[in-house]
C-alpha cells in the first residue's frame, strides 16, 4: 500500500520541476529567475529520492528505474549548469 503514496509524491515533485521552470520564463528579475530554477532543482532532487524508494519497493524494474533515473540526473545537471551561469553573470 505504500507504493501509491510514493507514486503520488513522485508525481507531485516531478511535475513541479516543469512548473517552476515554466514560471522562470516570466521571472520579474534575475534573482526571481534563479529562485525558480533553484526550486526546480530541489524538486528534481526530491524526485530522485522517490524514484529510488519506488525502485527499492520492487515497483520499478531495474531497466525502468535506470531510464527515468538517468533522465532525472540529466535534468539535475542541466539545472545546475544554468544556475551556475546565472550566478556568474551576476558577478
Amino acid at each position: 500500500m505504500i507504493v501509491p503514496v510514493l507514486s503520488k509524491q513522485l508525481l507531485r515533485s516531478g511535475t513541479s520541476i516543469a512548473a517552476n521552470i515554466a514560471e522562470s520564463n516570466n521571472a520579474q528579475s534575475r534573482n526571481d529567475f534563479q529562485c525558480k530554477l533553484n526550486i526546480s532543482l530541489k524538486e528534481a532532487d526530491e524526485t530522485k529520492l522517490w524514484l529510488e524508494l519506488i525502485h527499492e519497493s520492487g515497483y520499478l524494474t531495474d531497466e525502468e528505474f535506470e531510464s527515468v533515473y538517468d533522465d532525472n540526473q540529466k535534468i539535475i545537471a542541466t539545472l545546475i549548469n544554468i544556475i551556475k551561469k546565472v550566478k556568474e553573470n551576476k558577478e
